[in-house]
């Protein structure tokens, strides 16, 4: 797991996805000839299949970390990740290894590039009401603390905190910051729980047409030293482990 992060969460995840405005032509051979590039580069990338929504996958073998690289492509993206990466510099290796082959091997261009993203994903393992434990942390004080307590509230059963920021004037550079649940309203009410992961999920995001002349690399560079510095001094100390402090509250 990475070294930087692995201390505050269950599972750690970097992914990157470019997102196209024309689909992509996935013919056999083009297909093929691109993750066989890809796969010179890292050897252990030799799992192919065909998702049910038609997207094209090529994976790893989890290791004895938990960690594993995928590589996705469907009708209008690339997306790739890593899960519980050595370091963040091997994820945004990887990463820059694929968005160099791709424009080539997949005939990409500027004009076809909609925005690029890239997520830095934290995993914590709870057992319990997840929409509950995030409204407890987060909403316990302040305005919205007297709809929780109100005497007609049972249980909190959706609180998925979702919040979009500009990093500029021209809003080509955004984050993304949310909280996925997954608890369900059945869960909830026979108290059966599974033990599954609560996300917090750090996007920044580039559109395109916005800066003359800069590349994919140059983009997703600046993207992955985005992601870190958030991640590292806002999305850690104010969003994860105050829900890590919860959970190990909980009995």
């Amino acid at each position: 797991m990475s070294v930087e992060f692995g201390a505050h969460c269950d599972d750690f995840h970097v992914a990157t996805r470019l997102f196209l405005k024309l689909d992509l032509g996935l013919e056999r051979e083009t297909v093929l000839h691109f993750f066989d590039s890809v796969r010179r580069e890292f050897p252990l990338l030799r799992k192919l299949r065909r998702r049910e929504d038609a997207s094209l996958l090529l994976e790893e073998d989890e290791d004895e970390e938990g960690a594993k690289r995928w590589l996705r492509l469907d009708g209008s993206a690339l997306r790739l990740g890593h899960y519980n990466p050595p370091s963040l510099e091997e994820a945004e290796r990887f990463g820059q290894v694929v968005l160099k082959m791709a424009p080539y091997h997949l005939t990409l261009g500027d004009l076809d590039y909609d925005h690029l993203e890239v997520v830095f994903g934290f995993d914590l393992e709870y057992r319990g009401n997840h929409d509950q434990l995030v409204a407890d942390t987060f909403f316990s004080e302040g305005p919205l603390a007297g709809l929780l307590g109100h005497e007609g509230v049972h249980q909190v059963i959706d609180s998925q905190p979702f919040l979009g920021l500009s990093l500029s004037e021209a809003c080509d550079t955004q984050v993304y910051l949310e909280i996925k649940s997954r608890t369900s309203t059945y869960e909830v009410r026979t108290g059966q729980y599974d033990q599954q992961p609560l996300s917090v999920f750090l996007t920044l995001r580039r559109y395109w047409g916005f800066r003359s002349g800069e590349s994919l690399l140059e983009a997703h560079r600046e993207l992955s030293e985005r992601a870190e510095d958030w991640a590292a001094n806002r999305v850690v100390p104010l969003l994860v482990n105050p829900l890590a402090h919860a959970i190990a509250s909980r009995p």
